[in-house]
């Protein structure tokens, strides 16, 4: 029998890549990180400030980084659970391509203080343009090959895949609906709380379907992969499906508690919100319990651990998202650095971990190579990683309480007991410690590049048509 030819080219393209921007995207964030602890390393020059730095760091690591990822694993995955190669292979070239031309267009903008103020969505309209036309690409590309399947069944992990890629081009499309007066410069077509509500309709969906239901189509098959076990119950992730897709579009609201947006919005945001909780634990629950009985595999296997250990912040984030869209909890977290150590457990913890134990199960496999270089580094990653998510986070949280306990503290008179200046000094010390745990997490991404880079010159390679049938 012939061995399938998949297209692994644009799959290691993309992994490669992820890489690459993940530790731009990083070492901008940890010099973010120090400008906050000690601002004169902006150098007083415009473009390295922090209000032009900061778009350029969430874009580089949600778009360029996790954009990468979710294009690789996609890629890959969508052709081993079909048992069919890419449909329109020129298409999916271009995918790459102009995907790198948006990031590329993306670090030179954003420092140039080019953007439309939008949060997630600063990239002005002709960049805006070419994210649709990749994206649009990517779809025909990616269910292309699902109606070219040679098998009946849908794998759970493209349904999570399909709903992640629609609703981002919807999201995109409608959030960014811009009049253009020059080349660089649009105006919305929304304004006041329209804007704001859209906006937050877009910004909370970006982290529900671009940072959340694409990963967990990476975590419902690498995870089962890695582990070598079916995954624990088939019946809960079409349930997490289902009932994750549709409450999620609804959550936004919360993101503007306390202000224009009508109390009803308000709370409407805040119900679905805690909705959330119950099918976001029942994907954490199932793709943990999938090493009920092997649980001895995280002794000898590091990559794994990185999977069960992203799927502790995913149950972790995703109770304290909802705790924090409670409005008495969010009149004590609004506007200070828990928002701040909320955001990076789940975007470190879940996002980042998921995608590091991802592309090193897969590196080999598309790079014809048998095995990393080196678990003992893959290890090592780990914890050191780890521990920087671990100090990062904590940091944030007690700045955060700090904070909104000081700000809210009032004399009997009704003035304010604490000045603005008095909180950060209070919350100096952890600027310090969430710089060091940034530091660590970006010396763990360097350590990753040396394992690939040290896979990708090893001499040993792995014969095409066994690898067909182990991937």
């Amino acid at each position: 029998m012939k061995a399938l030819q998949y297209n692994d080219k644009v799959v290691a393209q993309f992994a490669v890549m992820a890489l690459v921007w993940g530790i731009v995207g990083m070492a901008v964030g940890v010099l973010l990180a120090a400008q906050l602890a000690w601002p004169g390393l902006n150098f007083d020059v415009p473009w390295l400030t922090f209000s032009r730095l900061r778009p350029l760091h969430t874009n580089a690591v949600i778009f360029a980084f996790g954009g990468c990822v979710l294009f690789a694993t996609s890629y890959y995955i969508v052709q081993r659970t079909c048992k069919a190669p890419l449909a329109f292979g020129p298409l999916a070239s271009f995918t790459f391509w102009g995907w790198q031309l948006v990031i590329l267009l993306a670090a030179i903008t954003l420092p140039l203080g080019i953007t439309q103020s939008k949060e997630y969505a600063e990239l002005e309209w002709p960049i805006d343009l070419l994210i649709a036309l990749v994206w649009v690409s990517y779809g025909v590309v990616f269910f292309g090959t699902i109606v070219r399947r040679k098998i009946n069944h849908i794998f759970v992990a493209n349904w999570f895949f399909a709903a992640f890629i629609i609703t981002v081009a919807v999201l995109h499309i409608v959030n960014n609906l811009a009049i253009p007066v020059s080349l660089t410069k649009s105006y919305i077509v929304y304004a006041g709380t329209v804007d704001a509500m859209l906006q937050w309709w877009y910004g909370h969906n970006a982290v529900g379907f671009f940072l959340t239901a694409g990963f967990l189509g990476m975590m419902y098959y690498f995870v089962p992969k890695q582990a070598q076990r079916p995954i624990y119950s088939y019946r809960l992730s079409i349930v997490h499906f289902w009932a994750l897709i549709s409450i999620y579009m609804w959550a936004g609201p919360h993101h503007l508690h306390y202000t224009a947006m009508p109390d009803w919005v308000q709370s409407l945001g805040m119900v679905f919100s805690l909705m959330l909780l119950a099918p976001s634990w029942g994907g954490m629950i199932n793709g943990i319990m999938t090493l009920s009985g092997a649980w001895e595999k995280l002794r000898s296997d590091p990559i794994l651990k990185f999977m069960i250990v992203s799927l502790s912040f995913y149950g972790m984030s995703t109770f304290e998202g909802p705790m924090m869209a409670i409005k008495t909890v969010n009149a004590l977290s609004h506007y200070t650095d828990w928002t701040i150590g909320h955001v990076h457990s789940g975007a470190l913890g879940w996002v980042a971990f998921i995608s590091i134990g991802c592309l090193y199960a897969l590196l080999p496999k598309v790079l014809n190579k048998p095995k990393l270089y080196s678990l003992q580094l893959v290890d090592l990653h780990f914890w050191v990683s780890t521990l920087g998510i671990v100090l990062y986070i904590t940091s944030m949280w007690i700045a955060g309480v700090t904070q909104g306990l000081m700000w809210r503290a009032v004399h009997d008179d009704g003035t304010l007991v604490y000045s603005f200046v008095e909180s950060l000094k209070a919350t100096y010390p952890y600027y310090v410690i969430r710089f060091g745990g940034g530091l660590l997490f970006l010396v763990g991404m360097l350590i990753m590049a040396y394992n690939l880079l040290m896979t990708v010159f090893s001499d040993e390679k792995t014969d095409l048509a066994v690898a067909s049938k182990i991937s």
